[in-house]
């Protein structure tokens, strides 16, 4: 029986190594290709080395940073996600500490419309969404997290809801009770539930491209795609770099906390 487990395990290793290296390899290619020139990446060679002839280096990084407004785009989508995503952990931490304090039908509603809320596909309301956001003046980088609340807030509060334990003290009210005992034991939860967001908020293109003003306000995703010139000419190289720039500051947040994911959705999938 050992050796039969022993054999189980080595075989699951194996294939959950040919897994992870077949989620890496995307990203290896675009790295190898943010240093080449436009005309190694479009011939056969895209999924070489560079070879020396067609080997750009940090030109490809210069102009991404420089001929498109990168820091401008990259200010605007740093703005959204950090708003976004404080104003998610606050406000849905707080809901859900009611929603699990206060057992009433009221409450009780509200948990599955915030369920619900997660099936909804967002194309079924993205014309009115960006009508009303231009009316109500949600369409500027540090107001559209009003707009991300309103959309991250099922997750969020469906794994905070999850994870609470009742916590009560005497002489401490409320809120002192929630900022004092309940956030120190959300930190798991919170930490996941903040990376899921970031992830979402900072990839997001669909939302800021459909709201806010791209003669004015421009994200990294919506960025990206002015690499693609006239008569269908992409230029490749500084695409590929910025795409590098792009990804590396989501790769870190995920190394830093990456020890409380599977803790935070474990503990939140299995209280409440």
């Amino acid at each position: 029986m050992k050796k039969r487990s022993q054999a189980i395990n080595t075989l699951w290793t194996v294939i959950l190594t040919i897994l992870s290296l077949a989620w890496v390899y995307p990203v290896v290619v675009v790295l190898i290709n943010s240093f080449k020139k436009d005309s190694a990446i479009s011939t056969n060679t895209a999924f070489q080395l560079p070879p020396a002839e067609g080997f750009a280096g940090l030109g490809n990084y210069a102009n991404a940073i420089h001929s498109k407004g990168f820091l401008a785009a990259f200010f605007n989508s740093f703005i959204i996600s950090v708003t976004s995503v404080v104003l998610i952990l606050v406000c849905c931490s707080m809901c859900a500490w009611f929603i699990t304090r206060v057992k009433t039908w009221a409450t009780k509603l509200c948990y599955f419309l915030f369920v619900f809320s997660m099936v909804v596909p967002f194309q079924m309301l993205m014309f009115t969404l960006a009508n009303l956001a231009d009316k109500t003046k949600l369409n500027t980088p540090f107001n559209i997290c009003i707009i991300y609340l309103g959309f991250g807030a099922g997750l969020a509060v469906f794994m905070f809801t999850g994870f609470m334990k009742s916590a009560m003290i005497d002489g401490c009210g409320p809120l002192r009770t929630f900022f004092l005992v309940v956030m120190p034991m959300l930190k798991p939860t919170l930490v996941s539930v903040g990376i899921l967001e970031t992830m979402w908020v900072w990839n997001d293109y669909l939302l800021p491209y459909l709201v806010l003003d791209g003669t004015k306000y421009m994200t990294i995703p919506i960025l990206i795609q002015y690499f693609r010139g006239g008569f269908g000419r992409v230029e490749m190289g500084p695409m590929m770099a910025c795409i590098v720039l792009t990804i590396l500051p989501i790769i870190i947040i995920y190394v830093l906390g990456q020890k409380h994911i599977i803790k935070g959705v474990a503990a939140g999938a299995v209280k409440g």
